[in-house]
């Protein structure tokens, strides 16, 4: 089994989990062995699994934009980074109650970080924390002392919101919350927007074309997988007629496509459709 993901900028699947049956090739190779039942020795049959580090690269590819990275608020290091907004008559008790803030949070789980150098300018600390992808920055300057409020900044969006300090952990939460949820739905929507079905060799490149996923009618043969990725691979700019009123459109592969995996849910497939890589035999499933 495989678990493919989808960079919607390149049009690009990458792999990102795998699980393997092993057979008995390592057991042999290494005399791996264990007693069975009837207390005679058996080469072990083994499985893998594998989650790789590539899945961080799709992370930053699928959700980054030109600030920087944008980390889901479940997995990023830092979640929340406290700039202090410094001024020489209200360091000290901006620094005093953003340290106090600073351990709130991270009382209440929350993995804080509170930025309280002084040798870079607020608009500096902003654009590092962005660059960073920290989901979410606190600002605390002076008024914010007068009012007992701090100003929350979403990464992945902007969006501010002021809240009073005894409300602070419930919204804390509530934001990376709501923004782990929204990044995913916005990536999910991308990629079904860019996920299409289709039955001819010309609606197939058009769609890779446009930088899309493709969903095909597959024969179940070896030979068709290895026919399309030969024929896309050499395939230059090809001519299509589009329709009945003579106009034509000029496609060219930039790579060859190749098969990522076969879905476990499987739409129901029309009498009649063919493989995609050999169009004389009947296609058996949507790969």
């Amino acid at each position: 089994t495989t678990v493919e993901a989808f960079v919607p900028t390149t049009g690009r699947g990458i792999q990102g989990a795998t699980s393997h049956c092993l057979g008995q090739n390592f057991a042999k190779m290494f005399n791996i062995t264990f007693e069975d039942k009837k207390k005679s020795k058996q080469l072990a049959w083994q499985n893998s699994w594998g989650l790789t580090t590539r899945t961080i690269g799709v992370m930053v590819l699928v959700h980054g934009d030109d600030k920087g990275l944008v980390l889901p608020p479940r997995v990023a290091p830092i979640q929340v980074a406290i700039v202090p907004i410094l001024y020489t008559k209200t360091m000290e008790a901006v620094l005093k109650q953003g340290s106090e803030l600073e351990e709130t949070l991270r009382a209440a789980g929350v993995r804080v970080t509170f930025d309280d150098s002084t040798n870079h300018n607020p608009g500096w600390k902003f654009n590092h924390y962005e660059l960073k992808g920290v989901p979410l920055r606190l600002e605390l300057g002076p008024r914010d002392l007068e009012n007992k409020t701090v100003m929350i900044v979403r990464r992945d969006n902007g969006k501010k919101l002021s809240v009073k300090w005894e409300n602070l952990v419930v919204a804390v939460k509530s934001q990376l919350e709501e923004m782990h949820k929204d990044m995913f739905a916005a990536a999910k929507k991308v990629r079904d927007e860019r996920l299409r079905k289709v039955t001819t060799w010309k609606d197939f490149v058009k769609a890779l074309n446009d930088k899309c996923m493709v969903m095909a009618p597959w024969c179940g043969e070896k030979a068709a997988e290895e026919l399309i990725k030969e024929k896309s691979a050499a395939m230059g700019s090809e001519t299509f007629d589009l329709g009945e009123d003579g106009t034509e459109e000029v496609c060219t592969m930039s790579g060859a496509a190749k098969t990522l995996c076969i879905p476990f849910q499987q739409d129901e497939m029309p009498a009649g459709t063919k493989c995609i890589g050999f169009p004389n035999k009947d296609a058996k499933m949507w790969v």
